[in-house]
């Protein structure tokens, strides 16, 4: 591990080849990130760099298309389709966020069992008929992220010392979801509760960023408590902790706070990746080697604590309910 714009960088290539020395240290270099900053690169994650700029420049497409045509595609309750900019206001903030997205989830036919069961946020996803190839990029996007996700798992347990492959029965049909991300110019009068994302933690397990060169993306400092810059670095991907791990972990990783403002005087593009574990995956600390005595969490079902944080933070779903 390196440290590398304030934020720890770490190369996942021994992981990727199952080399058991490498994963040992690749599993010590995330707890040691994760339970002081929650924030760090991972290079060599596999995601090859064809398959990240053509979903880059889908996004770049698709977002240049006027809201009139994007509405075709909506988010619907499933939490697939187009977000339009003022959708989604952070707990706390007060004001939307300044941003626009497409999300895409778990490709489910309506009469897989999920589905037919009630599962929120399963479905298929919504792909626009005004761009067809939308979905062979971000198809592939999709596929190449979610294995580089499992791989970093396997690090993940390592650093909270439990067998690598303890997370794999959890993610039989993740609830991964991958969003393409669109952030306009800051406005240059913007008030200072204005932002591109506003101070927030993210809801699930571990959520991987690749973001453009715009910069803008920045981190709270857990041992300083100041805003430190996530600084774009080339063929990296950022991850962070998100509250779902944290609770998982009893709190020994940490889900920091981060917010991004858009300053660059361009747009900016980045593509998230939210990779929970199947809905009805139970996270219990105990399950982790934590005495029940000393469980700060009782059990929680995870897709129900993710639904619970969308039900919150998203416009449409507080306007449908």
């Amino acid at each position: 591990m390196t440290a590398t714009a304030n934020l720890p960088l770490i190369d996942m290539a021994g992981v990727r080849e199952g080399d058991p020395a490498s994963i040992r240290r690749v599993g010590d270099a995330i707890r040691r990130a994760c339970s002081e900053t929650g924030f760090f690169y991972i290079i060599n994650h596999g995601v090859p760099q064809a398959v990240i700029d053509h979903a880059m420049a889908a996004a770049k497409t698709f977002f240049a298309y006027p809201p009139q045509v994007k509405r075709q595609v909506a988010v619907n309750k499933r939490h697939r389709g187009w977000h339009a900019l003022g959708g989604a206001l952070m707990y706390e903030a007060t004001k939307p966020d300044f941003k626009e997205f497409f999300s895409i989830g778990l490709e489910l036919p309506e009469d897989d069992p999920c589905v037919l069961a009630g599962e929120a946020l399963r479905g298929p996803n919504q792909w626009p008929d005004f761009m067809p190839q939308l979905r062979t990029a971000l198809d592939d996007y999709y596929a190449a992220i979610g294995r580089a996700a499992a791989d970093l798992l396997k690090g993940v347990a390592v650093g909270l010392g439990i067998d690598q492959d303890f997370f794999a029965p959890k993610y039989g049909k993740p609830l991964q979801r991958t969003q393409m991300v669109y952030y306009p110019p800051h406005p240059p009068m913007a008030e200072t509760d204005q932002f591109g994302v506003a101070p927030h933690t993210d809801y699930g397990c571990v959520t991987l960023l690749y973001q453009d060169n715009s910069g803008g993306l920045q981190v709270r400092e857990l041992a300083s408590n100041r805003w430190i810059d996530a600084t774009p670095i080339e063929g990296s991907l950022v991850v962070n902790v998100g509250d779902l791990l944290a609770r998982w972990s009893n709190d020994r990783f940490r889900s920091t706070l981060h917010r991004v403002i858009n300053t660059s005087g361009h747009e900016r593009y980045s593509i998230a990746t939210f990779y929970d574990p199947t809905y009805s995956a139970v996270v219990d600390p105990c399950d982790l080697g934590i005495d029940a005595s000393a469980s700060r969490y009782p059990a929680v079902a995870a897709g129900d604590y993710i639904l619970k944080r969308i039900d919150d933070s998203m416009a449409y779903r507080k306007n449908a309910q």
